[in-house]
């Protein structure tokens, strides 16, 4: 049987993609293993799903001054050995990995024993963590056309991210239903992530008079964060967070309102909804920025810096959007980074081909 191990970890982003190319591998008849850190959220989202999965030592390498600087590199170390051990007992065909710095002794080790990795990098610029694993990588996946400048030539693939395939699978109907909304208003699903993000939900809130005079508005807040003020608001419906439910939001909304983390845009892309990104600004690597500048300039989004927004502002850019809707669906269906699970699979079982047939060196050495 033919035998995958998967990695990556520390963020949701760096394991959802992951889950959804479980299906095709499965289907592709192989046996999937997962190595993540001992404790990361990885080791829960990974949970639900029939795969044995394997706990390694991880460190981050920070660019700047802290103290478990002088501790961390020893765990990645430590996080060498163990993933050699387990990859030795696993004897993979293949590893693919999404990233962050639980991938690193994984990759690393991986390339010591001489199996082949194929690793993907979801922002526009490479994180520290791929930039140690591209050195040693087959092929280097990426979402952004820009991207590929910054990666070797001889490496590089535009793939999108892979997105799950059950988004793609909602009822309408059932959205409507469980927001108690009016199937004939156009809906604005808002959406900044797994734990919210405080700024797009008071500019929102803000400006819900206006908004509510032509549409409704599906709020995905965060945890902790539903205004208990706005719980009887019609039109208004707040949900700290949702699972199974998901798919159905998306299926009801006309336009998404969200941050521009790269494996959210990619889903809003895959599932070609007009959008309002609303980009991080501070706390990040700028990388939301560099995501939204993309997909701006390939007509797939329309962008609002965080300090620029007013409730005018805010409202017009919605109205707008939504006037020329049909405009970012025609870009959406025009893009090449659509299919990224096809594209994926087929390369991962392109490469499991060529690790199956022999290489020449290799029997030059052995003679």
């Amino acid at each position: 049987m033919k035998k995958i191990v998967l990695t990556g970890g520390g963020t949701a982003g760096h394991v959802t993609p992951n889950i959804a190319l479980l299906p095709g591998l499965k289907n592709l008849g192989y046996d999937v293993h997962y190595i993540g850190s001992y404790e990361g959220i990885e080791s829960k989202l990974i949970a639900d799903f029939d795969v044995p999965y394997y706990g390694v030592a991880t460190g981050k390498l920070r660019r700047y001054i802290d103290p478990k600087n002088l501790t961390d590199p020893f765990r990645v170390i430590k996080g060498f050995g163990e993933a050699r051990k387990i990859l030795k007992q696993i004897k993979p065909d293949i590893v693919f990995s999404k990233g962050g710095f639980v991938s690193v002794p994984v990759v690393r080790a991986a390339s010591s024993l001489k199996i082949p990795c194929i690793i993907h990098e979801s922002d526009m610029t490479p994180g520290l963590a791929n930039k140690l694993c591209i050195p040693v990588a087959k092929k280097v996946c990426c979402n952004f056309p820009e991207t590929l400048q910054f990666l070797p030539e001889d490496k590089a693939i535009l793939t999108g991210s892979p997105i799950r395939e059950e988004l793609a699978k909602g009822s309408k109907a059932d959205g409507f239903k469980l927001c108690g909304f009016d199937p004939n208003i156009p809906v604005i699903m808002v959406i900044g992530g797994s734990l919210g993000a405080a700024n797009v939900n008071a500019a929102v809130r803000n400006a819900l008079p206006e908004l509510l005079k032509d549409f409704q508005v599906v709020h995905i807040c965060g945890k902790e964060k539903v205004d208990n003020l706005l719980l009887t608001t019609e039109g208004y419906k707040q949900f700290e967070y949702v699972k199974q439910e998901l798919k159905d939001l998306f299926a009801m909304a006309d336009l998404v309102i969200s941050r521009a983390g790269a494996n959210a845009i990619c889903e809003l892309l895959a599932l070609q909804k007009p959008n309002l990104l609303i980009p991080l600004t501070n706390g990040s690597r700028g990388d939301q920025l560099l995501n939204a500048k993309s997909f701006e300039s390939q007509g797939y989004s329309m962008v609002l810096q965080e300090d620029d927004i007013t409730n005018t502002v805010l409202v017009d850019a919605v109205h707008d959007l939504y006037f020329n809707r049909v405009s970012y669906i025609d870009a959406m269906q025009h893009s090449h980074q659509k299919d990224s699970i096809k594209t994926l699979l087929n390369l991962i079982e392109d490469t499991y081909r060529e690790s199956q047939t022999p290489d020449p060196e290799d029997k030059e050495t052995a003679n």
